[in-house]
């Protein structure tokens, strides 16, 4: 009698995550009934009631789960030191800790982690998957270089690099996605939400420029980030709350949708991420290349680069890794070699999108 309310709620819950599985197994229906329909309601009422408040209520709810489960945990192992564990608790508890978990992974399918099982955006907005070889490689990273080099000198005309604020970067990136949004709904923004997040010192040391909080609708910025960065990595986590959930796709929705800005900050923003990106590929399949296009870039896009590497040596050692294998030094990061058939669907994406334009200058 006494398991008899967990373990109906077990069969209950388990039920329903089999049935969410399932639904996942269909990425049409996904689109179609989730994606598409449910998702875009829930993440704008989540937004809505999460720009109520001042702070990242997402980091909140997580600082009191992992609360609740250290308790629990304290608790449990209190008993036992004490002998006070009945019989019917090696039955109940752990049945209880299963429907603490299923009930978690339900509301994150619900609320946000069907998403994965969406088709490709790239789908949605038309883009090819072709891949490129080494010759056009270097012929879009020459694109880049050139590009991002123009818009540096812009900016440098422009006026120094603005520290925008939480709510500057909320109210122009949702501006940006406006401007996308007449194109195609993908970038339909409603009920605009951007927090930084609570503790950007921990968050630099783990290497996280950003990210969303399912369970809240928020967009987390670190603003601890150099200010040529942040445009670029706020317009990427919109795309998250925007059901965009692999990293790769909301790199591209965020490039699309900053560089179309009119801000001329975050075009510079959103291809100096692009570049960066494209010249971690070149050190990885054609090394030779590198230099040359190294030497074309301005001093002060150099200088960026300078900036953002001595700031994740500052904070963590492996995304300083990182930079330095795109940007200086050839490092093989934690000895991950990155073979010559591995691809950044990103730059594939990219290729892509420019393939024409490039081809018909060079």
């Amino acid at each position: 009698m006494i398991t008899r309310t967990p373990l109906s709620k077990s069969i209950i819950l388990a039920g329903v995550s089999i049935l969410i599985f399932l639904f996942g197994l269909s990425p049409s229906l996904v689109q179609k009934y989730y994606s598409s329909s449910v998702y875009p309601l829930v993440s704008a009422s989540l937004r809505w009631v999460s720009s109520i408040f001042p702070f990242a209520i997402g980091d909140v709810i997580y600082v009191l789960l992992v609360s609740f489960v250290l308790y629990n945990i304290f608790r449990f192992f209190q008993k036992l030191k004490r002998k006070q564990l009945q019989k019917s608790d090696r039955i109940t508890l752990p049945l209880q800790i299963l429907n603490f978990f299923l009930i978690l992974n339900i509301i994150f399918k619900l609320f946000w982690g069907l998403n994965y099982r969406r088709p490709s955006v790239s789908e949605e907005l038309g883009i090819g998957n072709k891949k490129y070889n080494t010759k056009e490689l270097a012929m879009l990273a020459n694109y880049f270089v050139k590009k991002t080099n123009d818009l540096k000198a812009q900016v440098i005309r422009a006026g120094k690099t603005p520290i925008y604020t939480i709510q500057e970067l909320e109210s122009l990136s949702a501006s940006a996605y406006q401007i996308k949004e007449n194109q195609n709904l993908v970038f339909k923004y409603a009920n605009p939400c951007v927090k930084p997040v609570l503790n950007s010192w921990l968050i630099s040391k783990v290497g996280i420029e950003g990210y969303y909080a399912p369970l809240s609708g928020e967009a987390n910025i670190n603003m601890n980030l150099p200010d040529f960065v942040r445009p670029y990595v706020t317009c990427h986590e919109i795309a998250h709350q925007l059901g965009i959930a692999y990293e790769d796709e909301a790199n591209l929705l965020g490039y699309l949708t900053a560089s179309n800005s009119l801000n001329i900050y975050y075009r510079y923003s959103a291809n100096y991420e692009m570049l960066r990106y494209i010249l971690f590929e070149i050190r990885m399949k054609s090394p030779d290349d590198y230099k040359p296009l190294h030497d074309k870039l301005l001093p002060e896009v150099l200088a960026d680069f300078k900036i953002e590497k001595e700031f994740w040596r500052k904070y963590n050692g492996d995304m300083f890794g990182y930079m330095d294998a795109a940007f200086d030094r050839f490092l093989k990061l934690n000895n991950q070699k990155k073979g010559t058939d591995s691809y950044q669907d990103i730059v594939i994406w990219l290729w892509n999108i420019h393939e024409n334009e490039i081809i018909s200058k060079s």
